[in-house]
C-alpha cells in the first residue's frame, strides 16, 4: 500500500516536469508561463550568486588579479545594478511589445531574471539611497532575493496567487482575492515577509499570522501596539528577542550567503 502511495505521488510530479520540460523546449508553449518563470528564476538566481561572490572576493582582496569595481575615468564607481536596470528595462519591453518565439522569449526571460538578481544584489542602496552593502542595512538585499526568489519558486511549482487559480463568480473571485490580499498585506505589516510571500498563495499561513504577535520592529506593532495593548509590545520584544537561537542562525545563514557586515 505505502508503494502506491508513492507512486500516487510521483505521477503528478512527473507529469508536472514533463509540462514544464515541454515549455522550456518550446515545444507548442504559445503562452510558456511556468517554463519562463522557472528560466527567470533560475537566471536570478545565478546572477545573484556570482555578483555576491564577485564583490566577496573584491572585498577580500585575496586575489590580487582580479579585476575589482568598474568605474569611470573620472573614478564615478558604477554599481552593477545599473546594468540590472537596463536588462529590466529592455527585457521587459520585449516581452510586453513583441511577440516572442522560442528561443527569443527563452533568452528574454534569462536576460530578465539577470537583470533582476543584478538589480535586488543591490536592493539596500536603491532603498536607502546610499551605499550600505557591507553594512547590517544591507542585510536588507539577503531579504529581497530570498523573498523574491520564494515567489518565483511557488509561481514555477504551479500555485496561483490570491487564489485565482479558483473557478467561481466575478464577484466570488473578487471576494477571495479581497480576503487573501488583507491576509497577506497584514502578514507583511507585521514584520513576517517570507510568511507574507506564501500568504498570497496558501491564505490559511495569512491567517495565522494575522492571529500571532507582530516583531515589535514592525509598522503593525508600531501602529497598534500602544496605550491598552502596548503590553503586546512587551511580550513581542522577548519573543522576538536579537539572541534567540532562530534569529542567530538567520544571521548566520546571511552571513554565509551574503557576507558578514563590516559596519
Amino acid at each position: 500500500m505505502l508503494g502506491g502511495v508513492r507512486a500516487n505521488g510521483l505521477v503528478p510530479l512527473a507529469a508536472e516536469a514533463a509540462d514544464l520540460g515541454r515549455e522550456l523546449a518550446g515545444a507548442g508553449a504559445t503562452e510558456p508561463a511556468r517554463g519562463a518563470a522557472f528560466l527567470v528564476l533560475l537566471s536570478f538566481m545565478v546572477a545573484f550568486l556570482v555578483v555576491r561572490t564577485n564583490t566577496r572576493i573584491i572585498r577580500s582582496q585575496r586575489i590580487s588579479w582580479w579585476p575589482g569595481n568598474l568605474e569611470t575615468e573620472s573614478g564615478l564607481h558604477v554599481h552593477h545594478l545599473v546594468w540590472g536596470i537596463a536588462l529590466l528595462l529592455l527585457c521587459g519591453f520585449l516581452a510586453f511589445a513583441t511577440d516572442l518565439r522560442a528561443p527569443w522569449w527563452q533568452i528574454t526571460a534569462v536576460g530578465f531574471g539577470i537583470g533582476a538578481g543584478l538589480t535586488l544584489d543591490e536592493f539596500a542602496l536603491w532603498l536607502h539611497l546610499e551605499d550600505v552593502y557591507w553594512s547590517d542595512q544591507g542585510r536588507s538585499s539577503i531579504d529581497a532575493v530570498v523573498i523574491a526568489a520564494l515567489f518565483a519558486a511557488l509561481v514555477v511549482l504551479g500555485l496561483k496567487p490570491l487564489g485565482l487559480d479558483e473557478p467561481a463568480s466575478v464577484a466570488g473571485t473578487t471576494a477571495a482575492v479581497a480576503v487573501n490580499l488583507t491576509l497577506a498585506s497584514v502578514t507583511f505589516l507585521k514584520g513576517r515577509l517570507a510568511l507574507g510571500v506564501l500568504a498570497v498563495f496558501v491564505p490559511i499561513v495569512g491567517l495565522a499570522c494575522a492571529l500571532r504577535l507582530a516583531k515589535p520592529d514592525s509598522p503593525w506593532a508600531r501602529w497598534v501596539y500602544k496605550g491598552k495593548r502596548s503590553g503586546r509590545l512587551d511580550r513581542a520584544r522577548r519573543r522576538f528577542s536579537a539572541d534567540r537561537r532562530t534569529a542567530a542562525l538567520g544571521r548566520r545563514l546571511q552571513d554565509m550567503i551574503g557576507g558578514t557586515p563590516s559596519r
